[in-house]
């Protein structure tokens, strides 16, 4: 297996220096593109180097919103931080093995050039099972898996009795999240923090919601993963896409293009709750937790049984 190859290359031995983020979730609509550039602003408006790297060869989602950015820019006459970025074009080769080694060595090459020289590596993936999102995966210090606020998206993550919502298994998707988690202890010895963030929630609290709350909470538990809210189902962030804008950015009208809101300020607010909730290692506390975390994990003297829960809940 392709894969396998990892193991000898500089990734697979944790030669890197970035911390990388994976914004990953096999189903489209889930708010991956945009958490991954409200991520990689906010760590660039912290005076962190940034590179993203979009592996949804077909969509470019995250690809497009970095050059709306640019065009923005231009065309407003403003200065907007934009990270470092680069795509992996899907390979067109007639056997599959070929296929995946040539995206293999077009991920390899482009991360070798930015690993040293950034704090931090975020890498979009597509909305479905493929080569390079099991890879980007495996690379991970911390995983982002947005989902909308329903059991359609659930689904991706566990499947529930319809009468007693009790939880019966759990997705391909989790499964293949556990195996990536045990491949990188093996290999380095890292662990993988694993955040779901629940995005479009109603600002009305329904008794769906309330179903799907509790059935999360239990999933991970099981799973290891933390939960986190995201954003709400706002019209300003679809509307921030066309001009590559995030909520981050400074909100006046020559910016904007328009006149701020409320509503702005509050989706500016959610943006920064889910960025605290990350517990990223962007300020001397953050970089303390992953300290503490690498060195539990050296002190243990046998692999920790899956799933792990990495991080306390009630850790600060």
């Amino acid at each position: 297996m392709l894969i396998s190859a990892l193991d000898a290359s500089p990734m697979g031995r944790r030669s890197r220096s970035a911390h990388v983020i994976v914004c990953g979730n096999e189903k489209g609509g889930s708010g991956k593109s945009t958490a991954a550039v409200h991520i990689a602003v906010a760590l660039l408006k912290s005076g962190h180097s940034v590179a993203t790297v979009d592996l949804d060869g077909r969509q470019l989602s995250m690809t497009r919103y970095l050059e709306n950015r640019k065009r923005w820019a231009r065309t407003a006459g403003v200065k907007l931080e934009i990270p470092t970025h680069f795509h992996v074009p899907p390979s067109r080769r007639g056997v599959v093995s070929d296929s995946e080694s040539e995206e293999f060595r077009a991920l390899m090459d482009g991360i070798a050039e930015i690993e040293h020289s950034h704090d931090f590596l975020i890498i979009d993936t597509p909305g479905s099972d493929t080569y390079l999102n099991r890879l980007a995966h495996r690379i991970a210090d911390t995983l982002v898996t947005p989902m909308n606020d329903s059991f359609v998206d659930f689904d991706v993550l566990g499947r529930i009795d319809p009468v007693s919502y009790e939880i019966t298994e759990v997705s391909q998707y989790a499964m293949s999240v556990r195996e990536a988690r045990r491949e990188r202890r093996n290999t380095d010895n890292a662990i993988l923090d694993w955040v779901v963030v629940r995005n479009r929630i109603s600002s009305i609290g329904s008794r769906n919601e309330q179903k799907v709350d509790a059935c999360l909470r239990e999933l991970g538990m099981k799973l290891g993963f933390r939960i986190a809210e995201g954003i709400l189902e706002r019209t300003i962030f679809r509307e921030f896409f066309p001009i590559g804008l995030t909520a981050l950015d400074d909100f006046e009208e020559h910016v904007l293009g328009t006149r701020p809101t409320l509503s702005h300020l509050a989706a500016r607010q959610e943006i920064r709750h889910l960025i605290s909730a990350l517990r990223l290692p962007m300020d001397d506390l953050g970089r303390r937790r992953a300290e503490m975390r690498r060195q539990f994990v050296e002190r243990s003297a046998r692999p920790l049984k899956m799933p792990d829960i990495f991080i306390p809940a009630g850790a600060d």
